[in-house]
């Protein structure tokens, strides 16, 4: 999934996009409201976690402006604020769940998926399918036919983003910006290695491969060869 982190604590927002990595997530971070409107207004989300206390724009102010302009994406709360008042004005104000502080990662990314999945039908699509291959956002399972196939974390989201952009191709840049979420020399042999261990795991030992190389352009999955 695709998540927006609205935190001004550096060492907390550190903390949430390091976990969220490590679990398959691609999160984007802002340290204040007004980046945090910002991003809102140039991408999309599946989930946006959102501190009650901001600076240059409140979290309860950002979420009420992101209602108005028609974006209904879940919002998860979260603020020291723990009151029954507080999660009333936090939840009336256009929050989907509100979460005090202290609180367990295990929880947050478990209140993260709980909002993913009240999606409306269509709005969110939670399971990519090419061919006998399939993966499912949420629960970070994929199989092939009756094989399931485990990954590693940064193998999930490579398989996602690819699966995402089935049939097209998809250029290093386009996967060091989005898979590995920042810029580096396109020359570097990470997604060289990446790719050859998700061939081997998603095309070893059946008959037609699904993830393809195209040739001085990049990469392509498809369920046949064209």
């Amino acid at each position: 999934m695709r998540i927006l982190l609205v935190e001004d604590d550096r060492e907390t927002a550190s903390y949430l996009l390091k976990a969220l990595r490590e679990v398959g997530h691609v999160p984007d971070h802002a340290a204040d409201g007004e980046e945090g409107a910002f991003l809102l207004d140039a991408n999309k989300y599946d989930v946006i976690v959102v501190d009650r206390m901001l600076p240059k724009k409140d979290g309860l102010t950002l979420v009420e402006e992101t209602r108005r302009k028609g974006n209904d994406t879940p919002v998860l709360i979260l603020s020291a604020l723990g009151q029954v008042d507080d999660r009333v004005t936090g939840l009336r104000a256009g929050g989907d769940d509100y979460l005090a502080k202290p609180y367990a990662f295990a929880e947050l990314l478990a209140r993260i998926e709980v909002l993913a999945r009240r999606r409306k039908p269509g709005e969110a699509e939670t399971v990519l399918k090419v061919g006998e291959l399939e993966l499912d956002r949420l629960s970070h399972l994929v199989r092939r036919g009756d094989i399931n196939i485990p990954l590693q974390p940064r193998e999930f989201r490579l398989l996602e983003y690819l699966m995402k952009h089935a049939g097209q191709v998809v250029t290093r840049t386009m996967l060091l910006e989005n898979v590995w979420d920042y810029h580096f020399d396109p020359q570097t042999n990470v997604i060289d290695v990446h790719i050859s261990r998700l061939r081997s795991k998603i095309d070893k030992g059946f008959s037609e491969p699904l993830l393809h190389t195209v040739r001085g352009a990049g990469y392509m999955v498809r369920d046949s060869v064209r």
